[in-house]
């Protein structure tokens, strides 16, 4: 079952690739204006397509070359040799709350954790905790937007919407955890 978590079908044409990681497979969809979407933990390609009929009423292609760079710094973050994705990136997925938010969790650092708390304070709106969790947990772009990074005060890990396995895993690759 694919979730909505965002608008009504865009009408543009996307492109796409998956690719095989220690995650899993996982999908990649960009617009003309950057990078859409990452779906981690792909069970095939099969659902990715299914996905992209969901998303998009525009034309939709498979174009591995056009991603060729990402993939390659994904390699390297999974590596440990990567600290932060260069990559045009389209948030028209969110709502501006959500964008936002979004922003916000770019800026945490390479093998730093905050939590909801202080990702509300930062946003200036310090009595959003839960609505900010609720936008980190619609992150459309898990990984390069670093959603994994932002934890409970107490330090606990929290929710992850990949699952909290992968959670653990990227924050101990960041060795944070």
């Amino acid at each position: 079952m694919i979730k909505n978590y965002f608008h009504s079908p865009l009408d543009i044409p996307l492109i796409y690739t998956v690719f095989k990681n220690p995650v899993g497979l996982t999908g990649l969809i960009a617009s003309s204006k950057g990078l859409l979407r990452v779906i981690n933990k792909l069970p095939g390609e099969n659902f990715m397509e299914k996905h992209l009929k969901y998303l998009t009423v525009g034309k939709i292609q498979k174009f591995p070359s056009e991603f060729k760079d990402l993939i390659k710094q994904f390699s390297c973050y999974f590596d440990g040799n990567l600290q932060r994705f260069d990559y045009p990136l389209d948030l028209r997925l969110g709502t501006p709350f959500q964008q936002k938010v979004w922003r916000k969790l770019i800026t945490i650092p390479y093998g730093e954790t905050r939590s909801y708390k202080w990702l509300a304070s930062a946003i200036k709106n310090p009595n959003a905790s839960r609505a900010v969790g609720n936008a980190n947990g619609k992150n459309p772009l898990s990984i390069i937007i670093p959603c994994h990074r932002v934890v409970r005060e107490n330090g606990e890990l929290g929710g992850y919407t990949g699952g909290i396995n992968i959670k653990r895993f990227l924050l101990k690759l960041e060795h944070t955890g």
